[in-house]
């Protein structure tokens, strides 16, 4: 009774699970497709959603089918041995069935044998179905063009189709070995039941038969599989190169030949023997198999490797070596890097920075390291705002190219204070941050501060840049949702002892509507204040995956995505942009990077609206085959770049991440003699300088240079080398990121016999030069913190200039200040408060280079703008006179009214036309 009683609540409870489970899961699933609707992407979720079914009932399906036919072949034995049989013990004779008869008797067993089948069908579906991306690949496969030459098949190939084959592969694999394993079960179940035990069963020829055709099936596909593993040797390790080398052209690939025909003739013999009954031919043929793959595949590429290509490695590898130069190169792009010679020792005139000043006015002097901190200390304004990225990117302000740091003010829930920590306040109040922080990289205020473009709230600006839409609804930190046009306004921003109102005025959220959504969304966030909050109308909108991080790739998990997106300011409203790539692991003969990628594309330029929350994906390299394979899977998701707005395609860039990758593969793949880079001759490191008070490997940075040979400034990144083992400067590589040049790399190589500074060298000299390293160190000591900053090597026609500056921080502040500016140029080692005293220090005229500068930035305004813009620099130079004059700078001073009645003359020529 007691028994009978347990259970109803043990199938309540079951039940209950399940129903809860169910429900989660759809109200997961419907919360998904209102989001992905919202956002006009239903393709996407509808594409992956029955690629994901199809793949995993194909694959449940295909392991049911396999299981149950073969279990339906033990069902008649089965029931023959739950048969009641008398056994003679002696004299005394007994009637024998077995334990589990009376269920094999009953009209269940077919309904247990599917039952059986189904579990593991149910589990592998479910386990599959991440392989969804597979089977549209193969189904949408482009080529490359690209044929390797072991097996001169296309390199689409070895990407799109040879994963799914592995898959399938394993697949039938997997169904044949779990066949085999369940059959081989019940057999032995079977057996039991008989005088012998187990071993009885080879006394039946159908379960002989059967088992041998399960054998025979799985040696079949064991060939398969030792077809497949001769492709993958272009993805070996074990050479002098990544990819096949002599002892896997010469031995694995021959010895996977053999092992293949070795596992048909396992399988042919296995069934032959069904009728020969020769059971020792089956067992010679799998031991030969197994003794086959040890020699063949362990022994014999051993003494190839040890007694033909050791001694004489470079020239037995050397086709190999040729093979993984060119297909790496490839595959990351480098063949495409435009070698130049860059002079050595070149010294430059006052006259050339005069004619190179956009490159001196864009001079970055802020680290994002300290700046952050400065920022966060002026610009955060109140505890719930947090600056949590400093970005690097370029604007045209009031006619001049400049290159600014900016910052996005978003809000940052857990900084309320506790009490204001409600509900209503997490989810209906407090929805968003708001403006952002810029300032050029290279000014700073008396007070060794930066010099702000855009500031305060509601942001504010003297510059022609303006922020008309600078709320931040979807940004790098906003982790929850909230429900936004509610009955009561939204908190905007502080203003005051007051605060500003607002309402949300976007329509890409999903409408909250009805009782239903509110039920199904209540469950889905795990929060019932949904379905009772009084505040939620008809018109409410809930907005939910606001971190881009979050956002971006739940609609395209298919990408992989730089680990920096920045935020751009254009046409008065505010976006993230985001570099996505087209990766794989399967590129042939390409040497990995960190053991994840083999091929990489910036193919997609992918664009966040702050405010609304629309994503946008924009293609770049419409070349690249990867992606060309996911525009015919998702046809309507990609744009061409043309239809991105002029406003924000001024502000692409050449990615970070992908710089990097192209720079560590480059510094050993620039070399393409196969003598040399085995010998690793000519390797390049990158090189190290020194961040506060430690060394750190050089990070590359962005910049506005004039590139040699080009007639305007333009941005690139940049990064120097270093020879292995040398400190030396040897070349470096720039990416360029502006108009028609966008995507080339360059690569400025200086003369091997001549000497040019590498950073640490730089850094070196600094430490040496009595007065700095003196002042330094006397700073540290005074309730003082010194943070050295990045050192930049900034080419300059045809030199460099090192430049290199340093914050002071006192103990009680977290807001480091710009104190000096380090500049290094041939032999001289200065260290001045600006940037233009270092400068003057070292070229001697400083009149020269203002009186040219000043001219060419009236020549800008006058040329580009009117007199609003020539009005602003007069009062620039006002200001900057007063600054002077303040200092005791006479001849600043005077050097600023010189300019200053330069830009009121032109000011007034320009009035009277």
């Amino acid at each position: 009774m007691k028994l009978i009683s347990k259970i109803p609540r043990t199938i309540i409870l079951l039940t209950s699970v399940i129903v809860l489970l169910l429900a989660y899961g759809g109200a997961n699933f419907y919360t998904d497709w209102l989001w992905f609707k919202s956002l006009d992407f239903e393709e996407i979720f509808l594409t992956i959603l029955f690629s994901k079914l199809f793949t995993g009932l194909l694959s449940g399906l295909i392991i049911f089918l396999f299981i149950f036919i073969n279990l339906l072949f033990t069902r008649g034995p089965l029931i023959k041995a739950a048969e009641t049989r008398t056994i003679n013990n002696g004299d005394v004779v007994t009637l024998y069935h077995p334990p589990w008869s009376k269920f094999i008797h009953s009209n269940k067993l077919i309904v247990f044998l599917a039952i059986l089948s189904l579990i593991p069908a149910l589990l592998t579906g479910l386990a599959v179905t991440d392989n969804w991306n597979l089977v549209q690949q193969f189904l949408h496969k482009t080529t490359f063009e690209v044929k390797d030459p072991l097996f001169c098949r296309d390199a689409g190939f070895y990407i799109f189709e040879l994963p799914f084959y592995h898959f399938i592969y394993h697949l039938l694999l997997g169904a044949s070995v779990l066949s085999l394993l369940i059959v081989s079960g019940i057999y032995i179940l079977i057996g039991s039941t008989y005088p012998g035990g187990w071993k009885s069963i080879f006394r039946f020829n159908h379960i002989k038969c059967h088992l041998s055709i399960l054998a025979a099936i799985f040696f079949l596909f064991r060939a398969a599989g030792y077809y497949l593993a001769q492709y993958m040797l272009l993805f070996s390790e074990r050479g002098a190169v990544f990819g096949p080398g002599y002892t896997d052209v010469h031995a694995n690939l021959p010895a996977y030949k053999i092992l293949f025909v070795l596992a048909l003739a396992c399988s042919v013999i296995i069934l032959l023997n069904i009728f020969l009954s020769r059971f020792r031919f089956v067992l010679y043929t799998i031991g030969f198999l197994i003794a086959g793959s040890v020699v063949l595949g362990v022994i014999y590429p051993a003494v190839v490797q040890k007694f033909i290509v050791v001694p004489n490695e470079m020239e037995r590898e050397k086709p190999y070596i040729e093979n993984a130069i060119k297909f790496t190169r490839m595959a990351y792009n480098l063949d495409n890097i435009e070698r130049k010679s860059f002079p050595a020792g070149k010294m430059l005139s006052a006259q050339d920075l005069a004619n190179n000043q956009e490159v001196i006015n864009n001079i970055r002097l802020w680290d994002y390291r300290p700046l952050q901190q400065t920022y966060s200390q002026l610009q955060e304004m109140r505890l719930y705002y947090q600056l949590k990225n400093i970005d690097i990117d370029r604007y045209v302000i009031d006619g001049n190219y400049r290159q600014v740091m900016v910052a996005a003010r978003e809000l940052n829930q857990s900084q309320l204070p506790p009490q204001a920590q409600t509900w209503v306040n997490l989810h209906l109040k407090y929805t968003h941050g708001y403006g952002i922080v810029m300032s050029p990289v290279n000014e700073v205020t008396r007070e060794g501060l930066p010099s702000f473009t855009i500031k305060d709230i509601p942001p504010s600006t003297h510059t022609n840049l303006k922020v008309e839409r600078p709320e931040i609804y979807f940004g790098e930190l906003t982790d929850n949702y909230v429900i936004v046009n509610t009955k009561n306004p939204e908190f905007d921003y502080p203003k005051g002892d007051e605060n500003a109102w607002c309402f949300y005025q976007g329509n890409k959220g999903v409408k909250v509507n009805s009782l239903f959504r509110r039920l199904l969304f209540a469950i889905s966030f795990g929060d019932y204040r949904i379905l009772l909050s009084g505040d939620i109308t008809q018109d409410s909108q809930i907005l939910y995956y606001r971190n881009i991080y979050e956002r971006v790739p739940r609609l395209a998990p298919f990408l992989t995505y730089d680990g920096d997106p920045y935020i751009v300011l254009a046409n008065g409203k505010l976006y993230w942009m985001w570099d996505a790539y087209t990766t794989t692991s399967m590129f042939p003969y390409a040497e990995p990077y960190n053991h994840r990628l083999n091929y990489i594309r910036n193919s997609v330029k992918v664009v966040v609206d702050a405010y609304d929350g629309s994503v946008s994906f924009y293609l770049i390299d419409e070349n690249d085959p990867i992606i060309q394979t996911y525009s015919k899977i998702f046809p309507d998701v990609f744009q061409p770049l043309e239809k991105m707005p002029e406003a924000l395609k001024s502000h692409i860039r050449y990615p970070e991440d992908l710089f990097m990758i192209q720079a560590q593969k480059y510094a050993l793949y620039h070399m393409e003699d196969y003598r040399i880079f085995y010998n690793k001759e000519d390797k390049w490191d990158r090189p190290t300088e020194i961040v506060e008070d430690k060394e750190e490997p050089m990070e590359a940075y962005y910049i506005i240079t004039r590139l040699p040979g080009e007639k305007h400034p333009e941005y690139i990144q940049l990064l120097p080398f270093i020879p292995q083992n040398k400190k030396n400067m040897i070349a470096w590589l720039a990416g360029r990121s502006d108009g028609v040049n966008y995507g080339r790399l360059l690569v400025y190589e200086f003369p091997k016999q001549e000497l040019v500074y590498g950073p640490m060298q730089i850094e070196a000299r600094i430490n040496q030069d009595t007065t700095i390293s003196q002042q330094l160190s006397l700073w540290d000591q005074r309730g003082s913190r010194v943070f050295r900053g990045n050192l930049l090597v900034i080419p300059v026609k045809d030199s460099l200039l090192y430049v290199e500056p340093i914050y002071l921080q006192a103990e009680q502040s977290k807001m480091p200040e710009l104190r000096r500016v380090i500049v290094v140029h041939g032999e001289q080692v200065v260290m001045e408060p600006t940037l233009g005293e270092a400068l003057r220090r070292i070229f001697g005229v400083e009149e020269e280079i203002e009186h040219s500068v000043t001219e060419q930035r009236v020549n800008n305004i006058s040329n580009k703008a009117g007199l609003a813009e020539l009005a602003r620099e007069a009062s620039r130079l006002y200001e900057q006179a007063m600054e002077k004059l303040k200092d005791g700078d006479w001849a600043g001073y005077g050097n600023s009214l010189q300019q200053l009645k330069q830009v009121l003359n032109e000011l007034t020529l320009r009035a009277s036309e």
